[in-house]
């Protein structure tokens, strides 16, 4: 876990900002730093990045995208080449250009994404923030009183009147980098038709790396399903900031939805419905690929999540011996929870378990193997504890770490177990005491960060029984303060889930993540004194019109001040 050196007098910067227009943000290009309004106009629009950045540098001249641009990938290298090409190809249906992505050492104008320590622009910076030469940027103070250790998701941009140069250690904090200067231009950037421009990006100089390792969102594919094409949209609005991992809920009550060869009926006939009814649907493997292939192209790691031993009727309507009685009990399509089991006393439930965890743990290249946990009421506390000791196990055989719903830490986690904590109030001291044990934590705590819950009484969507959650609430938190007693360092990471309920349409999913998910992608992010809400609610603004030209819905919060237009 990195805590990046924050910029000098960062909070007095943000606020200023509160006497700009965010729709001028938003719309507006920004001009050569050829004057102090320029200057001022420079500033503005490189300080409106959500999530906020360690470091910000303005000025210096900008840079004019243009016919002539090119995108350089020194080095060849195929993943650079993919990002320049990703890079290429949100650029060329607003511009018009055809951008061309080149391997060549960079030359001295275009694009540049440069993988290394040393990253060259105006001049270059090494990875700890100062400039190699000692000299100023384009008439910027070089930034040698603010250290930034890039690590494995930071990057470095600097704009000069040639070029911009976006440099990283390595490729995912290009691709980071990549995400920050979409917001550095336009919001009609966005667009997928040729657009009037002009497409100016400011000068200056931007640092910096991710607060946490861990910044997830939860899409529950269980209650409601969603094609493979609706999840990589979902993958796509995550990466816009900087989100890294994608949780999967792949298993509950109202529906299986992953293909398991050594049980087929799970998918066959436990992914039949969904809540309300209706068919429901499951990934087959080569599905599963695909989400893994695309999140990976985002620079995600999905995180599927097999809940046990409670929230399991759609497995136990699909096979009759996973049930204590030995009795299948129908498919559900209601909303109740804490009703259904595995039972914890059968052989062949831990043959189920070792049999579904093996063939996703094949399946997922990625670290963690989620086995829930939560809400298992018709489980007793004697078995939950059998049943989790035993499971776990199962998850570090092959290879994987285990998450767990934080009711984990009333069983025995196993050495490297993360928690996934979702209460309200974080006075859990059983939650505490795990992590004072080595147990690490995802915070998602319900009254902030869920994206399910209605943001007012007459919010059409949503559940309440964490409380109304409105942009201000899910905003207004330290995950390193927030579970009383436990030290800041088991602090893991943040997500927001999105259960599904009353989620039935990708326009449903848009309107409940935004305008929420930038704030709980911040908090992951952005350095801890970063975070001001007067600041933050302006530069959330100026993203309104960025995703209305992205073709997302969002809730316009009256606590917003967005663009009348």
């Amino acid at each position: 876990m990195r805590r990046p050196s924050v910029r000098n007098n960062l909070p007095q910067i943000l606020c200023s900002l509160l006497l700009i227009s965010a729709t001028a943000w938003a719309t507006a290009p920004a001009a050569p730093a050829a004057s102090a309004s320029g200057a001022d106009a420079s500033s503005a629009v490189l300080e409106r990045v959500v999530p906020a950045p360690a470091s910000v540098q303005s000025g210096g001249a900008s840079y004019a995208i243009g016919a002539g641009t090119r995108i350089h990938v020194p080095g060849n290298s195929d993943e650079v080449r993919k990002v320049g090409d990703y890079l290429a190809g949100v650029l060329r249906p607003s511009t018009g250009y055809p951008l061309p992505v080149v391997a060549d050492d960079g030359g001295s104008d275009g694009i540049v994404l440069r993988l290394g320590a040393t990253i060259s622009g105006a001049g270059s910076y090494n990875a700890a923030g100062a400039r190699s030469d000692g000299a100023k940027a384009d008439g910027a103070e070089a930034p040698h009183d603010t250290v930034v250790a890039l690590g494995a998701e930071g990057y470095r941009l600097v704009v000069s009147g040639q070029s911009v140069t976006i440099g990283a250690e390595q490729a995912a904090g290009l691709f980071h980098g990549v995400q920050t200067l979409r917001q550095l231009l336009p919001a009609t950037v966005e667009k997928r038709t040729v657009q009037s421009g002009p497409w100016n990006v400011p000068g200056g100089t931007i640092t910096d790396a991710p607060r946490y390792a861990y910044r997830g969102g939860m899409l529950d594919v269980s209650r409601h399903f969603f094609s493979v094409a609706q999840v990589e949209r979902y993958i796509d609005q995550l990466a816009l900031y900087k989100i890294n991992q994608l949780h999967l809920h792949l298993s509950d009550d109202q529906g299986w939805r992953i293909a398991i060869d050594s049980w087929p009926r799970l998918a066959a006939y436990g992914g039949s419905t969904q809540v309300g009814g209706g068919p429901g649907g499951s990934y087959s493997k080569a599905d599963y690929r695909e989400i893994v292939r695309y999140a990976a192209s985002r620079y995600l790691t999905v995180v599927p999540e097999i809940d046990m031993p409670g929230h399991t009727n759609a497995a136990l309507a699909s096979y009759a011996e996973l049930n204590c009685n030995g009795i299948a009990p129908p498919l559900y399509t209601g909303t109740n929870v804490g009703f259904s089991s595995l039972c914890a006393a059968k052989d062949v439930t831990y043959r189920f378990a070792d049999q579904v965890l093996g063939e996703l743990a094949a399946l997922t290249p990625g670290p963690y193997l989620h086995i829930g946990g939560d809400e298992a009421h018709s489980t007793s506390h004697a078995d939950y504890v059998t049943f989790m000791d035993k499971v776990q196990p199962i998850v570090t055989k092959y290879g994987k770490t285990v998450i767990g719903w934080h009711q984990l830490a009333g069983a025995h986690p196993v050495a490297g177990a993360v928690g996934q904590y979702w209460g309200t109030k974080g006075s859990e001291k059983e939650v505490a005491d795990a992590a004072k044990a080595g147990m690490r934590l995802i915070l998602s705590p319900a009254n902030r960060a869920y994206l399910d819950m209605k943001y007012n009484a007459s919010t059409p969507l949503g559940q309440a029984w964490a409380g109304l959650v409105e942009v201000k609430d899910s905003y207004n938190w330290d995950p390193a303060t927030f579970i009383k007693g436990a030290p800041a360092s088991a602090v893991l990471g943040v997500e927001a889930p999105l259960w599904t309920e009353t989620i039935v349409t990708s326009a449903d999913s848009d309107y409940m993540t935004f305008p929420r998910l930038p704030g709980i992608a911040e908090i992951g992010w952005s350095p801890a004194a970063t975070h001001q809400w007067d600041a933050y609610k302006v530069r959330l603004a100026a993203q309104g019109p960025r995703w209305t030209a992205l073709g997302i819905g969002y809730y316009r919060s009256p606590q917003v001040p967005w663009p009348s237009s």
